[in-house]
C-alpha cells in the first residue's frame, strides 16, 4: 500500500479542504489572520490546489483549527467510478419499490424512512409506475444525512435488503 498520495487523491483532499474553509466563511487571508500566522495563506492555497503534500499530523492540526473531525477532511475512497459501490455525484440509483410494500416493511422497519422518501419523490414527480424509482446520488446522500447514516452504509443496507438495484 502506498503511503503517498497520487495526484487525484491530492486534488480530492484539496477540494475537501477548500469546501470546509468556505463553509467556515473564511478566505485564505482569514485563515492566516485567525490562526495568528500559524497557517500561511499561500500554504493553505497550495494544499487546496494539491500542489503541496500535507502530513497527517498537520492535517489533524488543520482539522482542529477548522473545528471539524479529521475524517471530514480526508478524501473518500470513492474515485467516482463506483468501485466502492457508490457512484460519483452524478450517479443514479434504482430503487425497487416493491420492497417498500407495507406488508414487507413490518419485518424491516429500518426501511420506513426510505419508503417515505421514495413515496414523496414519486408524488412530486407524478410517477405512478410503482415498480422502480431512479434517484440521484445526491438524493440518497441527503436521505443518509437525514437518518444519520453514511451513504456507503445506506447503500450496502439497501442492497442487502433487495431495495437497491444496480446503479444506473
Amino acid at each position: 500500500m502506498s503511503t503517498t498520495m497520487n495526484t487525484d487523491q491530492a486534488a480530492a483532499l484539496g477540494v475537501r479542504l477548500r469546501r470546509i474553509r468556505h463553509q467556515q466563511g473564511m478566505s485564505l487571508a482569514d485563515v492566516q489572520a485567525r490562526s495568528d500566522g500559524r497557517w500561511k495563506a499561500v500554504v493553505i492555497g497550495a494544499y487546496e490546489r494539491g500542489d503541496r503534500a500535507i502530513t497527517i499530523g498537520r492535517l489533524q492540526e488543520l482539522a482542529e483549527f477548522y473545528g471539524v473531525p479529521l475524517v471530514d477532511l480526508l478524501p473518500r475512497p470513492n474515485n467516482g467510478d463506483g468501485a466502492n459501490g457508490v457512484p460519483d455525484g452524478a450517479g443514479r440509483y434504482v430503487l425497487d419499490l416493491t420492497t417498500f410494500d407495507p406488508t414487507r416493511l413490518t419485518a424491516r422497519p429500518h426501511l420506513l424512512p426510505v419508503a417515505r422518501f421514495a413515496a414523496q419523490v414519486r408524488a412530486r414527480r407524478g410517477d405512478h409506475n410503482g415498480r422502480v424509482l431512479t434517484v440521484r446520488t445526491s438524493d440518497l446522500e441527503a436521505l443518509a444525512l437525514t437518518i444519520g447514516q453514511d451513504l456507503e452504509v445506506l447503500v450496502k443496507r439497501l442492497r442487502a435488503d433487495g431495495a437497491l438495484l444496480e446503479a444506473a
